[in-house]
């Protein structure tokens, strides 16, 4: 079991404890609020005011974040089985028909996630306007998805629900307008 996805009776459950106990603790959940402590701490508070505050207020969200980096580490290299996914007939045709190979053997397309983007000028370009995009919108919606969607909605509030209402409308238009023709571009 420790080497397959958990299901949602378990892994939901212990979302839920984790929210209940930052919720008692005062704390509400965000990752993107890291990327400020981050700047404030290296010296960004000497070039703007947005970032003077008490870092050491939030540190344990550093070490929250940290941990979920080192557990995804130790999650894909010693928890995981060789990678591969169960994937519909129609998704993997759909996949590729845009030029993916291998659909399904690993959880990450290599086409995307692989050395290989780091060195073509496409790809390049893919990761410098989806990280300005990204860390646009996360300003923008005062916080990332993460944060309006588990912390946000946990408290009832209006602003993080629709954030995250705008986050699925974005997520349906890209994945159907708009991601269909840069696969066709990089790949095809």
């Amino acid at each position: 079991m420790l080497l397959e996805p958990w299901p949602w009776y378990i892994s939901g459950p212990l979302l839920s404890l984790v929210m209940f106990l930052l919720l008692y603790a005062g704390k509400q959940f965000g990752v993107s609020s890291n990327l400020r402590t981050i700047c404030s701490i290296s010296g960004a508070d000497r070039f703007s005011d947005f970032f003077k505050f008490d870092t050491k207020a939030q540190y344990w969200n550093l070490a929250f974040a940290f941990g979920g980096i080192l557990g995804g580490f130790i999650a894909v290299n010693f928890l995981s089985n060789d990678g591969a996914i169960a994937l519909s007939e129609s998704s993997i045709s759909n996949l590729q028909s845009y030029g993916f190979e291998n659909i399904g053997s690993r959880f990450l397309p290599t086409e995307l996630f692989g050395t290989e983007m780091l060195k073509s000028w496409e790809g390049l370009l893919i990761l410098l306007t989806g990280g300005f995009l990204v860390g646009f919108g996360t300003r923008y919606a005062g916080g990332c998805t993460s944060g309006h969607a588990i912390s946000g909605l946990s408290n009832l509030q209006i602003p993080s629900l629709i954030a995250v209402i705008g986050f699925f409308i974005g997520g349906l238009v890209c994945t159907h307008l708009f991601l269909p023709s840069l696969f066709n571009w990089i790949l095809g």
